[in-house]
């Protein structure tokens, strides 16, 4: 499975498109304070960040006993200029030509 496969894989769930968005909001949350925002136990929870990491989305530091969570936006941006802005590319420089020509004319 290569990196992109992972990452589709990891976003395809909400519970992990979820635990991104939390990541998003506070970024170096411990697996408790995810938990408790989510109706899924502990081990569920792990097992959803434990896909991320693999997937690249979020990275972890131990601070003493904890271990924290960060997202990493890397991996999706990569996703978005591979899969979704080449694909757009071509609608938005047909913008921009017509607003060119609408412009000469006036």
């Amino acid at each position: 499975m290569d990196d992109d496969d992972r990452v589709f894989k990891a976003l395809a769930d909400p519970s992990r498109r979820f635990l991104l968005d939390l990541l998003f909001e506070r970024d170096g949350r411990t697996l408790g304070e995810l938990e408790s925002e989510l109706e899924m136990t502990r081990f569920g929870v792990a097992k959803h960040l434990r896909v991320l990491e693999e997937a690249g989305l979020v990275v972890t530091r131990r601070s003493g006993r904890e271990k924290l969570h960060f997202l990493n936006p890397v991996p999706i941006r990569l996703i978005h200029d591979r899969w979704i802005d080449k694909y757009t590319e071509h609608q938005v420089t047909t913008l921009v030509d017509l607003k060119h020509a609408l412009e000469e004319e006036t």
